[in-house]
């Protein structure tokens, strides 16, 4: 039978009492919650710091191109792979597909641990990515097998809510695990994500109960797998025109993770969020601030996390009476508008806001877009069209990264300027100056103009304006939106 197309939002009746779809929801329902929860824990913790990890000079010190090379390969792995391990779980059961995932998860974290170059960092960052990947599609396949039309916009609500109590803990857990710039403990980081991943076992082999509409004929050889996923895809085109349209958009979303962390480390000043840190929180606030007073970057971006946690349930409850396709679009607009804000600023608060905006356009447009695709999958193809899902994250993630970190390290390192401004601005000779290590750089700079190292970087910004690259960013993401509207109008006539 042919698949539905994604080309107009599938119809949708309107939705029963709140009490009603809550208690249509099921058991396996929650307890894909709790996995997903207990999964996005380490994940989040790992993923908010690796950035700060992977290019600091307390951390393996590498540059911005090998970075983004990191986390494109890694992009591509993660996103491309549930392509047809959605098929496989399909195939060979949720529950064995879910406990080969965390294993390789675990065994990712381990060799973060121990990482200590280009080559080995890629590697464990590979094995996470295959674990992840393979974890996905049957974690929602199991929620999209647990809703129907008449409570999919509160259950994926719900789900995303779940997802983001693992996205909030973890990063404040491995903030604190990471240490400072004085006393750097990264692999209690990447250890302790170990550790949380493992004891997903537990739920996932005792608590979950295996979908009992899979197939019970034989399964398909693994090539003969890989086949049906992708003539599945080729044959629906619409959907295929809907995921690559948004693979734009994706490319600029991904970057509160991925270059965030980045900018604000190097540009935001968040001393006064870090003494309002300490003015509320005393000594237990220790962990999530630097040694200079100023706020970890990780904590401005769990703002997103802590806005979902609070707001996610009643607006998307709300957002449930709003038109499928205008709550994506205007969740859309909003999210793009707030990181392009976001990393024009200088000033910590204002970021900080600009963050919690993005997350009310999180809410609207991500959530809703996995319900998108769940309510038009075929009832026993829900985990295979959650994993073409992946798709966009793949395209824009991937090449977000090559993107984002080349304009950044060409355009807006910190320490690139810093070089830059010696040589051109202060005729210091170029050897000179390429031999200061990156860690050192802005500091000899600050001596030779006589000011604090903010001070420094003051005079950087107003010199060389390195926000520039998200606007650069924001164009594509704009681009992205535009071919979506465009694409939905024209599916109307």
């Amino acid at each position: 039978m042919q698949p539905p197309s994604l080309s107009s939002p599938p119809a949708r009746p309107p939705a029963p009492a709140f009490s009603d779809q809550v208690r249509a929801l099921g058991t396996n329902f929650w307890v894909a919650n709790l996995v997903e929860a207990l999964e996005r824990l380490p994940f989040w913790g790992v993923r908010v710091v690796l950035p700060v990890f992977i290019v600091g000079s307390t951390g393996l010190g590498l540059s911005y191109p090998q970075k983004g090379a990191i986390l494109t390969v890694w992009a591509i792995v993660q996103c491309l792979v549930p392509m047809v391990s959605g098929g496989y779980a399909e195939a060979y059961g949720y529950r064995r597909s879910l406990a080969v995932a965390l294993g390789l998860n675990t065994l990712g974290y381990v060799l973060m641990a121990q990482a200590t170059g280009f080559a080995s960092m890629l590697s464990a960052a590979v094995c996470v990515a295959t674990g992840t990947a393979v974890f996905k599609p049957p974690v929602q396949g199991v929620v999209a097998r647990s809703v129907s039309t008449g409570n999919s916009g509160l259950g994926f609500g719900i789900f995303y809510w779940v997802v983001n109590v693992g996205g909030f803990v973890g990063p404040l857990l491995a903030s604190w695990a990471r240490g400072n710039e004085a006393e750097p403990t990264w692999p209690r980081v990447f250890y302790g994500a170990a550790a949380f991943t493992a004891l997903n076992f537990v739920p996932v082999l005792v608590l979950l109960r295996e979908p009992t509409t899979r197939s019970a004929t034989r399964a398909p050889g693994p090539v003969e797998v890989f086949r049906q996923t992708i003539a599945v895809l080729w044959n629906d085109r619409g959907l295929l025109r809907f995921l690559l349209l948004f693979s734009g958009f994706w490319l600029l979303f991904m970057q509160l993770w991925d270059l965030m962390p980045n900018f604000i480390d190097e540009w935001v000043d968040t001393r006064a969020v870090g003494a309002m840190l300490t003015r509320v929180w005393g000594d237990a606030a220790s962990g999530w601030i630097t040694a200079d007073g100023s706020a970890k970057p990780e904590i401005l971006i769990n703002i997103d996390s802590a806005a979902i946690l609070l707001l996610v349930v009643p607006l998307s409850w709300l957002f449930a009476r709003l038109p499928m396709m205008v709550d994506l679009i205007v969740g859309m607009v909003l999210s793009g508008l707030a990181l392009v804000g976001a990393g024009a600023t200088p000033v910590g608060w204002i970021c900080a806001g600009f963050i919690f905006v993005f997350a009310i356009g999180e809410i609207m447009c991500s959530p809703k877009y996995s319900e998108y695709i769940g309510l038009a999958a075929p009832p026993d193809k829900k985990a295979l069209y959650m994993g073409y899902s992946n798709i966009p994250f793949a395209i824009g993630w991937a090449g977000g990264s090559l993107l984002s970190n080349w304009l950044y390290g060409t355009f807006a390192s910190r320490s690139a300027l810093a070089r830059r401004y010696l040589v051109e601005e202060l005729q210091q000779s170029r050897e000179r100056v390429d031999g200061i290590p990156a860690g050192d750089v802005l500091g000899d700079l600050a001596a030779r103009l006589g000011v604090s190292g903010a001070e420094a970087t003051r005079v950087l910004w107003n010199a060389y304006h390195p926000w520039v690259v998200w606007l650069l960013l924001g164009a594509v993401g704009a681009a992205s939106l535009v071919g979506i509207i465009m694409n939905h109008l024209r599916s109307r006539r």
